[in-house]
């Protein structure tokens, strides 16, 4: 009988009790940690609409001290709408670029770029993409290619500026006495072309030129000069709807009773 009970004493008893519960627990953070892995490549753009601004929330926009009820009309805050927005014209106006690469303008793949921000996407035609040397007539390869960027941007709403630039190198002969004329002109040569080619609405559209004044590169070298030779086309991408009044033209003043009106030429 006493062998009996010794036997017993050494038989090992086992993990304790709590050994299971921590088991547990540890498969539990495990199963955690592989989720919060997975979901650690969020699509941005998904992130960005379910999670909206926190600052803004709901819609609400108003900075002023208000009585009435709170009108906005989304949960998602307009800031991350405008981003979104941006992000999908420019993936849509690249993908126009590199159609256009590809097939007839491999010479000119790093003078063209696009980029998105918050509230605007700008399109760089840079170097002598656009223009010959000392002139502001859009090079006919060019054309095709301004066409299709011209459809994408019908598509959309805001105001649409081109803007020309150029390096520091003074102009020496042609039509132009200096090199802000030659950035003004090639401007409004991308302008009209949007204009009258592609059909946009000329409202929407408007002109710049700041010639060597806002260089963004150095105009030292040859690259930074080739970079800073540029037309950028600048679409803002506010909504028309949330900016009230500001696309809708007023009605033209008529003339008073007796007033000559002369037709332009």
């Amino acid at each position: 009988m006493g062998q009996v009970v010794e036997e017993q004493k050494k038989i090992d008893p086992g993990a304790p009790k709590w050994v299971v519960t921590f088991g547990d627990l540890m498969s539990l953070l495990l199963c955690f940690f592989v989720l919060l892995l997975s979901f650690s490549e969020l699509d941005r753009q998904k992130y960005k609409q379910v999670a909206g601004s926190l600052e803004k929330a709901f819609g609400v926009q108003r900075k002023t001290r208000i009585m009435d009820t709170p009108k906005g009309i989304k949960m998602i805050a307009r800031d991350f709408d405008q981003e979104i927005i941006a992000t999908r014209i420019k993936e849509e106006i690249g993908r126009e670029i590199n159609s256009e690469i590809a097939t007839r303008l491999q010479d000119y793949e790093d003078q063209l770029s696009v980029e998105a921000g918050q509230d605007q996407v700008i399109i760089k035609l840079m170097g002598e993409s656009t223009f010959d040397s000392g002139k502001a007539r859009i090079r006919p390869e060019l054309k095709p290619l301004l066409l299709k960027i011209g459809r994408v941007l019908k598509k959309t709403d805001g105001d649409i500026i081109v803007a020309g630039h150029t390096d520091n190198v003074p102009v020496r002969g042609g039509p132009f006495r200096s090199n802000l004329e030659l950035s003004i002109a090639r401007a409004a040569a991308v302008a009209e072309f949007l204009i009258h080619r592609v059909g946009i609405d000329p409202r929407r559209v408007s002109t710049m030129g700041f010639g060597e004044f806002r260089p963004i590169a150095s105009n030292d070298t040859v690259e930074g000069r080739r970079k800073n030779r540029r037309v950028e086309i600048i679409l803002g991408t506010i909504p028309a709807a949330s900016r009230k009044g500001y696309l809708t033209p007023a009605a033209p003043s008529q003339p008073a009773d007796g007033a000559k009106v002369w037709p332009l030429d």
